[in-house]
């Protein structure tokens, strides 16, 4: 007997489901028969992104503002050391 492996399903194919169901376009059952999924899936997924909606607004865009606050600490830190280094260049060409 073989052993079957659980499916994971990345980030932007839940979003591109999830968005097709909240426009209820097409019945729940026939988007799960196109992408071969279970309807309480998308529905669970569905009910997911609707609790998590508000965080898409907040500043700072909620869950992922640490990664992207860690990214502009370095860009700022990079950005401070290429003025002291142009400001030093540019005495040096004085």
């Amino acid at each position: 007997m073989e052993k079957s492996t659980r499916r994971k399903f990345n980030p932007e194919f839940k979003a591109k489901v999830v968005l097709e169901a909240l426009r209820e376009r097409r019945s729940l059952e026939d988007i799960a028969r196109q992408y071969e999924l279970h309807p309480n899936q998308i529905t669970q997924w569905k009910k997911e992104a609707t609790e998590k909606l508000s965080l898409v607004f907040e500043r700072g865009g909620g869950s992922s503002s640490s990664p992207s606050d860690d990214q502009s600490e370095r860009l700022y830190a990079h950005i401070g050391q290429l003025k002291v280094e142009n400001d030093f260049l540019k005495k040096k060409l004085l």
